[in-house]
């Protein structure tokens, strides 16, 4: 008998459907020769401290840091898990063969390895791999089954994460909150540190810090307008930022030009090209979708995981936004299914998948098929089924991926940018505009534009707007009266972050980047992966780290006081975690020893307890008894010097 084993009873059910097992029993299907069974999410995890040793129970710093010699794993749920776990355990007991069906990832690859060490499992293992649970995926898929050996370094991947998780959340949390938390007892609040939540809470606390610390500056524009159109001085800034910094200034510039004519120096025309927007990763789509409904992180996982279950759309926990090129053939089939719900896809239909350029060739661009960016999945994409079915927030998400995936097969946007300068006594003057000669992939998104597009709109200043703006036919040596204008402006702080806002600088470990391209390539570097980002945010939120105000994320006075009391710089650096992600995703290339990782995990950790053992800072006074230890830049001295408090030692 061949036993499946899906990642939740819903995927089971459907499996057993496309192999014919139909009979129902208890915790499973059969029938054909096939077993098909189910986990529960994370039916296994890793043993608490107490569970390892005695002296590991009771909280305190000499027991730290805590590293077992070994780790091992339990069965971890209700009645209910256990039940479920030990009919998967009697039904492997029997297999002639395994068949791993569950989710096509490394987080899902380490729980059903886990099931299967837990259970016992004997008999060969094979892997069931697919982008999409539709039937023809599925036949697919068990056609191509792979051995279990060929996901060994996807798995060591996953066990690293979990064990580093464990090393740094264990011993960090019980460090800190032994050291610094208010209370005793079971009245002492836990702070509770971890090696991905940290580092993304600390980006919330900083930039905060940057808001609140901010000086508004004062500073002035000219413009002039010549024809109804605004056009902008170009002023040299020297030293300081802004050119014009005080009104006196500017209105000496007003009178020096207001009676000078104004003339048209150079005008110059570039034709262009406008890219579809991107294919989406999870990522990207948890931003618009966060941008454009207010969804949070959570919220559109959840959708796209749910659409994926409905086989409406392709695997959605992928950090890329690329398809495969097996993918190409594919693409008139996938915009046949959809067409009747989009009537876009009308002037693609008929045209074939030859790779050829033309007419009646659909197009095939390296900005889409690109195997050398695509390794276990490819971007989100629909899968060609009927969208039937789904609630009115999933037929939003759904919507987003499927225009974009249409837009992609559009010819590009073809542009003109003008760019017009001028002078007016002895002050240069620049205007620039934009005019879409043929619209292409916009034709798309209809009366609504591109999220790319509404998303630079929410951030655009004056200039971009003016920009965005189609021009008078200037000429070249025209001249005529203008009107100067000097406009008093005042620089704002940095934005609070908004989850859309705060998933990019995790993607990016904290560095603001606006070019895809670029960001694609940092995404190796980024804070946590694709499929965690969302669970990450929802923890700082449920241990009230940090609170929502409209669209803006606000940390709240403990998640202030937990990064100002963390004094390890890797359990609050992004860039730090970010290279740690990056060995994370060496290791599943098998280009990294796991083995490797793990003692540099345990280096790390026993720097973290040993910061903490050995910084004094919020220790009570030896000498008055009433201050606390605060720590300087050379020395310990006393929060009560003012009193006259005389403790100090330097460090």
């Amino acid at each position: 008998m061949i036993v499946c084993v899906a990642e939740k009873p819903s995927v089971g059910a459907y499996i057993a459907n496309v192999l014919g097992a139909k009979q129902r029993k208890d915790g499973y299907f059969e029938g054909n020769g096939y077993q098909v069974t189910w986990t529960f999410g994370h039916l296994c995890a890793l043993l608490d401290p107490q569970e390892y040793t005695d002296q590991w129970k009771a909280w305190s710093l000499s027991s730290l840091p805590m590293i077992p010699p070994r780790f091992s794993i339990k069965v971890s749920g209700d009645e209910g898990v256990h039940k479920q776990f030990n009919v998967i355990k009697s039904l492997i007991a029997q297999a002639d063969e395994v068949i791993n069906c569950g989710d096509a990832g490394q987080e899902g690859e380490l729980i059903q390895r886990w099931v299967y060490q837990q259970a016992g499992c004997k008999c060969p293992v094979k892997r069931l791999w697919v982008n999409s649970l539709t039937e023809e995926a599925i036949r697919e898929g068990f056609r191509q089954l792979k051995d279990q050996s060929e996901y060994q370094h996807l798995y060591e991947a996953g066990m690293m994460r979990a064990i580093g998780d464990w090393l740094l959340g264990m011993n960090a949390t019980r460090a800190y909150t032994i050291r610094y938390a208010r209370g005793s007892g079971k009245d002492r609040q836990v702070l509770s540190v971890g090696r991905v939540q940290t580092p993304t809470l600390a980006l919330v606390v900083k930039r905060q810090a940057e808001i609140d610390h901010f000086v508004p500056r004062t500073y002035w524009e000219l413009k002039t307008n010549y024809r109804d159109t605004l056009f902008s001085a170009q002023l040299p800034a020297e030293d300081d930022e802004y050119a014009i910094t005080s009104e006196e200034q500017g209105q000496a510039l007003v009178d020096a030009i207001k009676d000078q004519p104004f003339l048209i120096t150079s005008v110059e025309k570039k034709k262009g090209t406008e890219f579809a927007p991107k294919l989406y990763d999870l990522t990207s789509l948890q931003v618009d979708c966060n941008k454009k409904y207010s969804f949070s992180a959570e919220q559109t996982l959840q959708l796209i995981q749910s659409l994926y279950e409905k086989r409406l759309t392709t695997y959605p926990r992928v950090d890329t936004t690329y398809l495969s090129d097996d993918i190409y053939p594919k693409v008139p089939g996938t915009l046949a299914g959809i067409k009747d719900y989009f009537p876009q896809v009308a002037p693609l239909l008929g045209l074939k998948a030859d790779g050829k350029k033309g007419a009646g060739s659909l197009p095939k661009s390296k900005k889409e098929f690109d195997n050398k960016k695509v390794t276990d999945h490819h971007a989100i994409i629909p899968t060609g089924q009927r969208p039937d079915a789904m609630t009115a927030d999933e037929k939003k998400v759904y919507d987003l991926v499927a225009t974009h995936f249409i837009a992609a097969f559009y010819p590009e946007c073809e542009v003109s940018n003008t760019t017009v300068l001028a002078k007016a006594g002895e002050v240069d003057f620049k205007v620039t505009g934009r005019e879409v000669l043929k619209p292409g992939w916009r034709a798309v998104f209809a009366n609504e534009r591109s999220q790319s597009e509404l998303n630079d709109a929410n951030d655009a200043n004056d200039a971009n707007e003016e920009s965005a703006k189609s021009l008078p036919a200037f000429v070249k040596g025209e001249s005529g009266p203008h009107e100067p204008l000097l406009k008093e402006k005042t620089t704002t702080p940095p934005k609070y972050y908004t989850e859309a806002t705060l998933l990019r600088a995790m993607e990016t470990a904290g560095k603001t980047v606006e070019n895809d391209e670029l960001r694609e390539a940092m995404k190796e570097n980024g804070i946590g992966r694709p499929s965690t980002r969302a669970a990450i945010i929802e923890k700082l939120y449920q241990r009230k780290y940090i609170q929502k105000q409209g669209k803006s994320l606000r940390a709240t006075q403990v998640g202030i006081d937990l990064i100002h009391t963390i004094i390890s710089p890797l359990l609050k650096s992004a860039e730090l975690t970010g290279l740690w992600e990056k060995k994370l995703r060496e290791i599943e290339r098998g280009e990294y020893q796991a083995q490797d990782f793990l003692t540099e995990l345990k280096e790390m950790t026993s720097g973290v307890v040993k910061d903490v053992k050995t910084n004094k800072a919020g220790m009570l006074c030896p000498v008055c008894r009433q201050g606390l230890i605060i720590r300087g830049n050379t020395r310990y001295g006393c929060s009560r010097w003012r009193e006259g408090c005389t403790y100090a030692e330097p460090f």
